[in-house]
């Protein structure tokens, strides 16, 4: 039927009833339709690890792919392929090398075969890290497994089409945007709308209308427990009906529609996305009577826990057999046309999947081809020739070897030649060193940033100071380097609670969003998931936001996102998304249960990928900001809390002086000791040496400035050298960040080789500090407790100069 001849019909109907369009379509679900059932083959072939796989969802995915454009951004999970197909950013062939975790990004660019398949991510970066023009393609960000964990970010995509639309400076950005137009795209299955990241993102979304429409893929089930057990009424539409929109407030388009019923499908997309990209109007998109005809995963069965009637209906209302009914009842097709589809599809996946299995395959044969090569020739001179013969046939019957199969048999063969000659072994040990570059860049690259704007790659400007410089508060110095960066940047703006009318509550920005405007200095809801999430989305879109955690505890609200998708996001799209997003936050020498913590060994376990600044002053993070607004990592800043109304000299280069991450400074030269500290343990450690000194005691006192990156040119071993003496100082609970610095510097910088004394750490207790100033003293380290530690040390050194105090 051609649409032209449709005169009669809306326009939306004509839409609906274009025969080419439904044809296509049809042919889109059953593509994705029989690569789900591939997967879950060559999984149980072993082929592959682990499975999972978008039936059931495709007749919906293939309508909101229609109104889907270049330049708008999708936040999703991992039942969204007929989506990417649809969208043409995945190719079938792509699919399967996710499948079989191939390691090239030309055969498998999401990842770089580190994301379990149906994981998906376009590439947002040259390969040197620079910028693609986001603007020519339907961009999505990289998935994560973690239940409701895109939310978050889906808010700060869609938040970035407000600053594009509504700031001016912004509109000359043309390869990040067109003037705020683009649409973010969220899908989500129905149990997952029971977690909190997902209320949390809902209400800002409504509350900061923003051009976001969430998908609610409901098939009643989240694995084996129902709806009736996840969310109210058992429906997250009938739940959320408060936040529906009407003539008087402000709110939700809540469109609710059948998972099988094509034309209300490409009914509700079309509305939804007129709706958010022209009015910037968030939507909720319920998508129920969806089925999972292969149940959950390749882990498990459906059969465990669905009944005989649920899965009789499931089989009846297929959105795949429903489509086919349509088209049938419609006369768009016959049953022998739509049969050929369905053996074209089918043959089309399966040549996609064969020759990325070749693909996947030809590398690792030909490595396993060298290693069983190198070990037969090793076996002709080595004593233990029958053994290294028989790994090498084991190696070569292995059905389906993987690169770890072949390297393992390697590493074996070299340690049964351990006590051979050096020259019989010598070509076998070049290769696996070979071997083990290769593999580093294939499993273990871009953690951080490989470009040339990552921070050590950023030229440094010394600090300056007029004659005389003013003393001011610390945070006047924050307040007028952020008033220097929102002037020079429009891609810089700052959110958080209290941040704007009031100035954050340090008033570190107190009078900005007067001077540059509420876009720009925003205040935000209690709401620490969301703000993060806030900033990804936005800094994926190539802004360059500041989000404020109030208080250090306050970062374990967001650590999960923190964790699963920042952290992780360079390394798991293997250099092809970044999002430089600079999170502040204050702590330190708080007092009482909460607000006074210092968990830094909790984000050093859990945030590697993030830079981690811990200044003891405010200048040395102004220069530190300067630092990160000029590179392209994610950093997290930590502030010392009592520092904002210290005296500082006001620098006059404010604005352009720039330290140089991971360089320690030493804040005291001493000959009989080192004390490596940071943050607000700085001035203890300075006081205490001070006091020590009097005694003839000479301590050495380093600021290691920041911990990610840490001591990169081992200025600390260097110290340790001369002194032969070292103890790690900090708030932490033991074995905390001074483990983590002891084990940078004793192990990793082999500083061990000079000390003449056992090296310490000197941390808090590892309960919380109790409250007041005396709950502080007996919880934290002070300068009594440093002064008593290095005389212990040197006593043991010298006890008639130094005799016991106790």
């Amino acid at each position: 039927m051609n649409t032209e001849s449709l005169s009669t019909l809306t326009e939306e109907k004509a839409v609906i009833s274009d025969k080419r369009r439904i044809l296509a379509d049809y042919k889109m679900v059953m593509i994705s339709r029989h690569a789900s059932l591939t997967v879950r083959k060559e999984v149980f072939m072993g082929k592959a690890k682990f499975g999972i796989y978008g039936d059931g969802k495709e007749l919906a995915q293939v309508a909101m792919a229609r109104y889907f454009e270049p330049g708008d951004f999708r936040s999703g999970y991992y039942r969204d392929q007929t989506l990417m197909f649809a969208m043409e950013e995945l190719g079938l062939q792509e699919y399967f090398a996710q499948l079989y975790a191939h390691t090239d990004i030309k055969a498998e660019p999401a990842s770089g075969g580190r994301l379990m398949n149906g994981h998906f991510a376009t590439r947002s970066l040259n390969d040197d890290g620079s910028w693609k023009n986001l603007m020519e393609i339907k961009n999505s960000t990289a998935d994560i497994s973690p239940t409701a964990a895109q939310m978050p970010k889906l808010l700060g995509l869609a938040y970035a089409s407000k600053l594009y639309r509504e700031n001016p400076a912004l509109h000359n950005m043309k390869t990040f945007s067109n003037k705020g137009s683009e649409v973010a795209w969220g899908t989500i299955g129905n149990a997952s709308t029971a977690e909190g990241m997902f209320f949390e993102t809902f209400n800002a979304g409504g509350v900061l209308q923003v051009p976001m429409v969430i998908s609610v893929w409901d098939d009643d089930y989240g694995i084996s427990v129902t709806n009736e057990f996840q969310v109210t009424k058992a429906s997250i539409s009938a739940a959320l009906e408060g936040f529906r929109r009407n003539h008087k407030e402000k709110g939700y388009e809540i469109l609710v529609v059948k998972g099988w019923d094509y034309e209300g499908l490409v009914t509700a997309y079309r509305k939804a996305a007129t709706l958010a990209r022209e009015k910037h109007v968030p939507v909720l998109v319920h998508v129920t009577e969806m089925t999972q005809p292969q149940g959950h995963s390749t882990s498990g069965s459906h059969e465990r826990y669905k009944s005989k009637a649920r899965l009789a209906w499931e089989a009846e209302n297929d959105c795949v057999v429903k489509f086919r009914e349509y088209i049938l009842d419609n006369n768009f097709a016959t049953k022998e046309e739509l049969n050929k589809i369905d053996e074209a599809t089918k043959q089309l996946v399966k040549d996609s999947k064969d020759k990325a299995w070749k693909a996947f395959t030809t590398t690792i044969k030909e490595e396993l081809d060298e290693a069983v090569l190198l070990i037969r020739e090793l076996a002709g001179n080595s004593a233990c020739k029958s053994e290294l013969n028989q790994l090498a046939q084991d190696l070569r019957q292995m059905l389906n070897p993987v690169r770890m199969d072949v390297i393992s048999s390697v590493r074996k063969a070299l340690f049964l030649s351990r006590n051979e000659p050096t020259e019989i072994k010598a070509k076998i040990q070049e290769w696996y060193r070979l071997q083990k570059q290769l593999n580093v860049e294939r499993y273990s690259s871009h953690q951080y940033s490989e470009s040339k704007a990552r921070s050590s790659e950023i030229v440094p400007v010394p600090v300056q100071y007029t004659d005389p410089s003013p003393m001011v508060d610390g945070r006047e110095i924050l307040k007028a380097c952020f008033d220097e960066m929102l002037a020079r940047d429009p891609r810089v703006f700052a959110i958080g609670e209290d941040v704007g009318k009031i100035g954050d509550v340090n008033q570190a920005f107190a009078g900005l969003q007067a001077k540059h405007g509420e876009l720009r200095v925003t205040d935000t809801g209690i709401r620490e998931v969301s703000i993060i999430g806030q900033g990804i989305g936005a800094a994926l879109r190539g802004l360059r936001p500041i989000t404020e955690i109030q208080y250090l505890d306050y970062l374990i609200y967001a650590l999960m996102t923190l964790s699963d998708d920042l952290a992780c996001l360079h390394y798991r799209t293997k250099g092809g998304q970044k999002a430089p997003l600079i999170i502040r936050t204050r702590g330190h020498r708080l007092e009482g249960v909460w607000h006074s913590g210092s968990p830094i060994g909790m984000i050093l376990s859990s945030l590697r990928g993030i830079l981690l600044c811990v200044p003891r002053n405010m200048t040395q993070a102004a220069g530190m900001y300067n630092t990160l607004l000029e590179a392209d990592e994610p950093a997290i800043m930590i502030e010392v809390l009592n520092g904002y109304r210290l005296k500082e000299k006001m620098p006059s280069n404010i604005g352009d002086f720039k330290l140089t991450l991971g360089h320690p400074e030493i804040l005291r030269e001493g000959e009989d000791i080192t004390v490596v500290t940071y943050g607000a343990m700085c001035r203890i450690v300075l006081n205490a040496a001070e006091e020590l000194a009097a005694i003839g005691i000479s301590v050495e006192v380093i600021d290691v400035q920041t911990l990610v990156p840490f001591d990169v040119n081992q200025l600390i071993s260097a110290s340790v050298k001369k002194t032969n003496r070292v103890i790690f100082a900090d708030e932490d609970v033991p074995g905390g960040a001074s483990a983590f610095m002891m084990q940078q510097v004793i192990e990793g910088q082999n500083a061990y080789f000079h000390l003449d004394a056992k090296p310490v750490t000197l941390s808090a207790k590892e309960h919380r500090p109790a409250y007041s100033s005396d709950g502080d003293y007996f919880s934290k380290p002070s300068s009594d407790d440093v002064i008593e530690k290095v005389y212990e040390i040197m006593h043991e050194a010298n006890p008639g100069k130094f005799p016991a105090i106790y």
